[in-house]
């Protein structure tokens, strides 16, 4: 009973804020590992705070089913400096 009450559960959303930082060669690289966010407001808030201490900040929103391994597009909600492309 409890597999099928995951199955049923449908997309979840996943909530991300990450930094970026430039390197000494002049390479744009991630300043740590993206971190999950339990909303929304919550990665605007931290991507903007990680951007007063890194080259760049981005925060995301995506429709995720991670026990299946399915990912939607992603929707940026907060962008600033310099980062990558997300494709």
């Amino acid at each position: 009973m409890e597999k099928r009450e995951q199955l049923s559960k449908g997309p979840q959303k996943l909530i991300v804020a990450w930094a970026f930082q430039i390197d000494d060669d002049g390479e744009l690289q991630p300043a740590f590992d993206p971190r999950e966010m339990r909303s929304e407001e919550q990665a605007i808030t931290a991507a903007a705070g990680y951007f007063g201490s890194y080259d760049g900040a981005i925060a995301w929103v995506r429709d995720a089913q991670p026990d299946i391994g399915e990912y939607g597009e992603a929707r940026v909600i907060f962008q600033a400096g310099l980062v990558p492309d997300l494709e």
